[in-house]
């Protein structure tokens, strides 16, 4: 694997700057590795399962207001 050269590196840091937040989340000590497990299952990153999770949540509850 090619190394990231530091014009690389600034510009990743740059695009994340403007483009993404982020969001710490805690959960009890053993569910992190539960969730990673689900996520693996499922072919998506931590990341991608809990950004999909919270959609999902929020329109189901749209619905019901």
């Amino acid at each position: 694997m090619a190394k990231t050269s530091e014009a690389q590196r600034k510009a990743i840091a740059k695009w994340q700057k403007e483009k993404v937040e982020d969001i710490k989340f805690r959960v009890p000590m053993g569910e992190k590795a539960v969730i990673k497990a689900h996520a693996d299952q499922r072919g998506e990153s931590v990341n991608a399962f809990l950004l999909r999770a919270a959609r999902e949540t929020m329109a189901r509850d749209r619905e019901q207001s």
